[in-house]
């Protein structure tokens, strides 16, 4: 088997000299190479008596170390050749370099398309009051986030400090995310979690809100993260492990700095879900091909340390 130097992307194929994704040399990976970091969720515990099915799905559930996938480099290959043979054919260098000038336009025009438009079970508690953000009364569900406190491991560690659970990433360029295994949590209404970075420290990738989350993470959700030392947002979706930015990073004065308790909230209106940040409306995506409903969950990148309080879901 041999693996990509750079994107770390494996092939069986050993007569494969080079990355699909970035032309790259490939190597052979080593026999010993260690696995991918994961981390399984405690067993269930119950705080409150619920109606239903008694034997959840206790299956543990792993946190995912992911690095953002980077840009495919195949146009460069595909350059390179049809440059050599426009040079070969007599086309001569004003050919060649009308050429160069085309290719440049026409990735800089997909670089700003990209950027631009590219829009465990735990224990539950239930309290049912009226939401103004709400149509009518709805049942508050909490995600019991103590449940989610473990010994460290090499990739991330977890704490609790009174009612406020943090979550510390240890690798740079690498985000991690924690989702409620139990379909009780699931919701097509109001996600929420109250969050703080107590060291104000810039964090590239940002942490915050995931929601309409499957059970199982990074398979098919969106994530509402806050960057507060910059006081910027944005909103990505990842499916099968693969991020995908939805609203790029922007400046939002209702972002708090210095340490401060930010709430990110989504509420799902049909088609279109609003986003809002301490009360206040961010932006809204649409929904037309994306999850209707789902669990909530953290997102941690970059080697920060970010606690979390209240992580709710409203029906």
């Amino acid at each position: 088997m041999k693996i990509c130097p750079n994107c770390r992307r494996t092939y069986d194929d050993d007569g494969l000299n080079f990355c699909l994704d970035d032309g790259s040399v490939l190597t052979f990976a080593s026999p010993d190479a260690a696995p991918t970091v994961v981390m399984d969720y405690p067993r269930p515990t119950s705080s409150a008596p619920t109606a239903g099915p008694t034997n959840w799905d206790a299956r543990d559930q792993p946190a995912y170390p992911v690095q953002p996938k980077k840009r495919s480099k195949t146009w460069l290959w595909v350059f390179g050749i049809f440059a050599i043979l426009i040079l070969v054919c007599g086309g001569g260098l004003v050919g060649f370099f009308a050429y160069v000038t085309s290719i440049a336009n026409s990735n800089t025009n997909i670089s700003r398309t990209t950027t631009t438009n590219s829009s465990k079970t735990n224990s539950v508690s239930r309290t049912s009051t009226p939401n103004p953000a709400w149509d009518g009364a709805g049942e508050t569900q909490a995600v019991e986030l103590s449940d989610w406190v473990k010994d460290p491991t090499p990739a991330v560690e977890t704490d609790l400090e009174g009612d406020e659970f943090f979550l510390t990433s240890k690798q740079k360029g690498y985000f991690y995310v924690l989702v409620a295994k139990d379909d009780r949590f699931s919701s097509s209404g109001i996600s929420r979690v109250t969050v703080r970075n107590p060291n104000d420290k810039a964090v590239e990738l940002g942490y915050g809100l995931v929601f309409h989350s499957d059970t199982t993470p990074l398979v098919n959700d969106y994530a509402f993260l806050i960057d507060t030392v910059k006081k910027k947002y944005r909103v990505v979706r990842h499916e099968r492990e693969d991020e995908t930015t939805i609203t790029a990073w922007t400046s939002s004065n209702s972002i708090k700095d210095h340490g401060g308790p930010n709430v990110l909230e989504s509420r799902n209106k049909g088609d279109k879900i609003e986003l809002y940040i301490n009360d206040t409306l961010v932006t809204s995506i649409t929904n037309k091909q994306g999850p209707k409903k789902g669990v909530p969950g953290l997102y941690v990148g970059d080697g920060a340390k970010i606690g979390f309080k209240k992580l709710e879901v409203v029906k």
